[in-house]
């Protein structure tokens, strides 16, 4: 697997515009950069921030909080001190050791509370064994999707790629990986949602 913040130096995702320009646009209000902004920065800031986290819907928490950051603290980025992409994946990756470190944070304070009440700790092994459960109905789902599907997904959410990216590593237009993303999702969700 191809580790997000080794591209972060890069400046855009090869699309007409780079992030750079885009974030110009974003600190003054502008929702089409920023949507496009979104599609170009979402995977690489899935990825880093699915690496830290690793549990994924606490990852989509976190990485919906990075990308409203973005919304209101673009003004914020000076060019002169790195890229964009880099910027961004800095942000992320401070958000996903927060999280990280408030998770541990409330758990030791439920294992000292549950010591001072004579209760049992939290049942480690439970954990382990539902993340399991978890990541084989995630598995059984990706299973379900058509081949293009299944590489799409993989390559923009677990591999950090951009959509266009993925389309040129699949030779594919960049349409077409965007409709193959976006009816694998739907798949993915449903799935995933029979598995509650």
């Amino acid at each position: 697997m191809r580790g997000v913040t080794g591209r972060a130096g890069c400046g855009h995702g090869g699309r007409g515009e780079g992030a750079e320009a885009l974030l110009v646009r974003v600190a003054a209000g502008d929702h089409q950069a920023f949507e496009e902004l979104y599609g170009l920065v979402s995977g690489p800031v899935f990825g880093l921030v699915r690496r830290v986290v690793r549990d994924p819907a606490q990852s989509e928490e976190v990485v919906q909080e990075v990308l409203l950051e973005l919304w209101r603290s673009a003004g914020r980025f000076d060019p002169a001190r790195g890229s964009a992409l880099s910027w961004i994946l800095t942000l992320a990756h401070r958000r996903a050791v927060d999280r990280v470190r408030s998770a541990r944070a409330a758990g030791e304070r439920e294992q000292r509370e549950a010591l001072r009440a004579g209760e049992p700790a939290f049942d480690h092994v439970t954990e382990e064994v539902e993340a399991g459960l978890e990541r084989e109905w995630v598995r059984r789902c990706l299973r379900r999707l058509t081949d293009l599907q299944r590489q799409s997904v993989t390559l923009a959410y677990y591999d950090g790629y951009t959509y266009r990216e993925v389309a040129e590593r699949l030779a594919l237009p960049l349409g077409t990986v965007k409709t193959r993303m976006r009816d694998g999702l739907n798949r993915l969700r449903g799935c995933l949602g029979g598995a509650a």
